[in-house]
């Protein structure tokens, strides 16, 4: 594994790049987070300059560590990548700049570090989380569900907003609850690849309730004991974000465009509802049309 990452040449699986100076590690971070992650790519386009470049940053490092579980089948290979991405956060907050591994994005984390004073605690949260579930591939309770969304989510926004200089009281707790109402979505969406991830989003109190089995999911079989679940989960993420918008007038100014993805929230939150919470429908898949100019539309009225 401790080859696996190199200065002249950088190879990871499904991912490689060589002679990687050609490329900025800015242009690479934008690139990664287009790729994987387009819903917040666009939301993130929409913020300025320095927030925008720390935001990316931000992004592209939830991108690598998210990928940790969909590229690695053995625990231990997990562990070890996700050891590197801890070992670079301590390296970003060293003062020492020969420490920092010659990765883009742990470069661009470094300058986000330094430029505006992030908080190495958010980080740490993020990679412990995907290392205390990289041996699970189920969750017990709704609870656990939305707690799991909190670390992998909320985090995110709290360090973006740290590059926004927006972090307060007010500000962390919308970032709590969109994080906790986004988190819940993106693991939804997880189950048509749940064969692919070994890994049951639903939590099992909601199967064992109405008496769904994991075979059905794994399977991709759609039926209505199945929606029920689903209705349940997407109730709880919708009730996260109806609170993160309800306080959006206690915001600094300026502040709404970092939650931007709540539109893509609420409009697939929609969606849903529309096919009574068939979660492996084929429309659900379908890019909105009218994606950006939305997005556009609630930042000229400083919404989300």
């Amino acid at each position: 594994m401790n080859k696996i990452f190199r200065t002249s040449c950088i190879t990871r699986v499904g991912t490689s790049f060589c002679n990687y100076s050609t490329n900025t590690s800015s242009n690479y971070c934008l690139d990664l987070v287009k790729r994987f992650d387009y819903e917040n790519f666009m939301a993130v386009l929409l913020l300025k300059n320095t927030s925008r470049s720390t935001a990316l940053a931000v992004r592209s490092f939830n991108v690598e560590l998210s990928r940790v579980t969909e590229q690695t089948s053995q625990v231990s290979t997990g562990q070890a990548r996700l050891q590197f991405w801890d070992d670079t956060i301590e390296a970003c907050f060293n003062t020492d700049v020969k420490k920092i591994p010659q990765h883009p994005v742990a470069l661009e984390i470094y300058k986000a570090v330094n430029r505006s004073k992030l908080s190495k605690r958010y980080f740490k949260n993020l990679i412990k989380c995907r290392y205390d579930y990289l041996n699970r591939n189920f969750f017990i309770t709704l609870d656990e569900m939305e707690k799991y969304s909190e670390n992998t989510v909320s985090n995110l926004y709290y360090l973006i907003l740290e590059g926004c200089g927006m972090l307060d009281a007010q500000s962390e707790l919308v970032a709590s609850h969109l994080g906790k109402a986004q988190g819940i979505l993106n693991l939804l969406r997880g189950c048509i690849i749940a064969r692919k991830l070994n890994f049951i989003s639903i939590p099992q109190e909601l199967l064992v309730k109405h008496k769904v089995s994991d075979q059905s999911i794994l399977n991709g079989v759609s039926s209505q004991k199945l929606n029920s679940c689903v209705s349940e989960v997407a109730g709880r993420a919708y009730e996260h974000l109806q609170k993160a918008r309800h306080l959006s007038d206690k915001l600094p100014d300026n502040c709404a465009p970092v939650f931007l993805p709540a539109v893509t929230i609420d409009g697939y939150l929609t969606k849903l509802q529309v096919v009574n919470y068939d979660i492996f429908h084929p429309s659900l898949k379908r890019k909105p049309l009218l994606w950006l100019p939305k997005l556009i539309w609630y930042k000229y009225r400083n919404k989300y």
